[in-house]
């Protein structure tokens, strides 16, 4: 007997409809979080739950969800699937976007086969999981289960000035309900897997057991400018050359040290930033993961002391700002054997897996047991319009999504 599928052509057609929204006019897809941009994709996603019959809360962060329950069950706390919306600038088309839509289109495929189930389902899309104009990222799905005040999380100041709780008014989802209003029972994300393994390996699911803890910083060196051409090399007090240090020693002291660490250096810029000019200011991130702490803690302490070693040698000074901080998190070990055996019983490939990014099943892990399911990402790549899975492997994921949610919602 064929297992109960989704709605293939419905879910493929609201990802591409959803991924038309936010593109200029080169075809680049930004949709940051609150921006008129992502106004646009909210209301389109509201449209969709209301169409579902769900009802549609906004709180005060801007988390939107819609409620599947009836008079039966409106009592139990409920399954919470879900996601988010706002994408980093140039993006693809699924990243976020296909947990929620996924979620959706589980909970609409239900109520057409007629399911009853023993507690509510909700879809969740928060907001600024992305972190690209409000930090910290995960923002939404922090301030829902109580981990960053929402008075603080409004007055937020985001790279262009604005203030987060500002623009969620101007845009219309500043809503009225406080967050962590629903408590959930247990909840459950898909998502591409932003990663090369299940494509290498020709995996369809990955059962994802846990997830890296993330350490953000943001480093200010301080040397003193000059000219370029005066200066012999060993009188200098070069910002910029103390900055190459530390993603030197990053780098060299992860390929010693063997473990899965990782460490990054995204953005950087120098003061005054002319070519013929030492630089009196370096100001960088360093983002550090690792899925054990006692091994993120050690790389942080040695980061600590590697700029130690660099203020001495170069003559410069520093200071670090701690931007965001999050532990590993080992996911429900429960639901990751359901979403195992559900691939199992669709004959398809499965494994265990780590999420090398960050996600807001990481911060609903605090409060309720939650788990992942990833499906391959083509070559890897993610953040990026190139971005890509195969039609097969997200209707795969929906279809492994809504055993899982069908065995939960059951009471089983």
């Amino acid at each position: 007997m064929p297992h109960p599928s989704i709605n293939a052509e419905r879910l493929l057609a609201h990802i591409q409809d959803l991924g038309t929204i936010g593109r200029d006019d080169r075809g680049q897809l930004t949709r940051l979080a609150a921006s008129d941009s992502e106004k646009q994709g909210r209301d389109r996603l509201v449209g969709w739950l209301e169409v579902a019959g769900l009802e549609v809360v906004i709180d005060r962060i801007g988390n939107v969800f819609g409620i599947w329950q009836s008079e039966d069950n409106a009592g139990q706390s409920p399954l919470m699937l879900g996601s988010h919306i706002d994408t980093v600038i140039n993006a693809g088309v699924y990243d976020g976007c296909y947990g929620v839509l996924a979620g959706l289109e589980v909970i609409e495929t239900l109520k057409e086969q007629g399911f009853e189930p023993a507690r509510p389902i909700a879809v969740a899309a928060f907001t600024n999981e992305e972190g690209v104009r409000y930090a910290p990222d995960m923002l939404g799905s922090l301030v829902h289960v109580g981990g960053l005040d929402i008075e603080e999380a409004l007055a937020t100041v985001g790279t262009d000035g604005t203030l987060l709780g500002s623009e969620l008014a101007r845009i219309g989802y500043a809503g009225a309900v406080e967050p962590g209003f629903l408590k959930p029972h247990a909840y459950v994300e898909l998502h591409i897997e932003q990663g090369p393994v299940l494509e290498r390996e020709a995996i369809a699911i990955g059962a994802v057991e846990n997830l890296q803890g993330i350490s953000w910083q943001r480093v200010t060196i301080e040397g003193v400018a000059n000219h370029a051409g005066t200066t012999p090399m060993a009188m200098r007090c070069d910002a910029g050359l103390a900055a190459a240090r530390v993603g030197l020693f990053l780098r060299d002291h992860i390929a010693r040290s063997n473990a899965p660490s990782v460490a990054t250096i995204g953005t950087m810029r120098f003061e005054p930033d002319a070519i013929n000019v030492i630089p009196s200011r370096a100001v960088f991130t360093v983002d550090l993961r690792d899925p054990d702490e006692e091994r993120l803690q050690a790389l942080e302490a040695a980061l600590a002391a590697e700029l130690r070693v660099i203020i001495a040698e170069e003559g410069v000074t520093a200071t670090v700002e701690r931007l965001a901080r999050f532990e590993p998190v080992a996911f429900d070990r429960a639901i990751v054997q359901m979403i195992e055996a559900s691939a199992g019983a669709r004959g398809l490939k499965s494994r265990r897996m780590t999420s090398g990014a960050g996600h807001d099943a990481q911060m609903i892990a605090r409060i309720a047991p939650a788990a992942m399911i990833f499906v391959p990402s083509r070559d890897g790549i993610s953040h990026n319009p190139r971005e890509h899975t195969d039609p097969a492997d997200l209707i795969a994921g929906a279809n492994v999504l809504l055993d899982v949610v069908k065995r939960i919602a059951s009471g089983r």
